[in-house]
């Protein structure tokens, strides 16, 4: 595995102080966990964002602070959604020695069969399983390949998906990674149809909340 270096320096501003950081394309984080308590950090901005870019929250990272390396894991990113701009950075402290458990993002790879000879549709379950292993043994992704589906309610569930030796899942192999759903124009039908009987049947619409209480009744208190 490539060591991903991201150098930085402990960072004494705080509150408004943090915003002239930034201004100067710095970006304000902090790194906790694994007996450092909690330290604010100041990285390169342009370097740390396209850094963290290229990776995922399983991706390990090397944190160098004053001369000394630190293994970590991104464990949350602030963003200005407006502004589309990382604001703060949150980094886990990880020992290589310890085993851990962290969640893992899951790839739906491959062509299913199913998608093409029956025009069915394919319903994504778990977007990320929880796995324990040694920190430099964490994938960055875990691959699950759709061509097994090949008829109308061919599944995977967790405990069909292949992971590299040292790392354990933990989640529950009963949990559904995919599903081959209906065909697409049996969904579209039977949405008319069901829209064609509430029509006919004259059914109203649900009131979901009332305005202003009806003349002559008595507003609940």
């Amino acid at each position: 595995m490539e060591k991903v270096i991201l150098e930085a320096q402990k960072r004494t501003e705080t509150g408004k102080k943090v915003k002239s950081l930034r201004n100067e394309g710095k970006l304000p984080a902090v790194i906790y966990g694994h007996e450092l308590g909690s330290i604010p950090l100041t990285l390169d901005k342009k370097e740390t964002v396209h850094t963290i870019s290229k990776g995922s929250g399983s991706t390990l990272l090397t944190i160098k602070l004053e001369g000394q390396e630190h293994a970590a894991l991104v464990r949350e990113i602030q963003r200005d959604y407006l502004k589309n701009e990382v604001l703060h950075i949150d980094f886990l402290a990880v020992s290589l020695k310890e085993k851990l458990r962290t969640q893992v993002s899951i790839t739906l790879v491959g062509d299913a069969p199913v998608l093409e000879e029956f025009e069915a549709l394919i319903v994504a379950g778990l977007t990320h399983i929880e796995v324990e292993c040694l920190p430099q043994d964490l994938p960055e992704t875990i691959e699950v390949d759709l061509t097994g589906l090949t008829e109308i309610g061919s599944a995977i569930y967790v405990k069909d998906i292949a992971v590299p030796d040292k790392v354990e899942i933990v989640t529950s192999p009963e949990e559904l990674i995919a599903v081959a759903s209906a065909v697409k124009e049996e969904v579209v039908e039977e949405a008319e149809e069901e829209l064609m009987a509430e029509v006919e049947e004259g059914a109203e619409p649900e009131v979901i909340e009332r305005g202003k209480a009806e003349e002559g009744e008595e507003a609940e208190e």
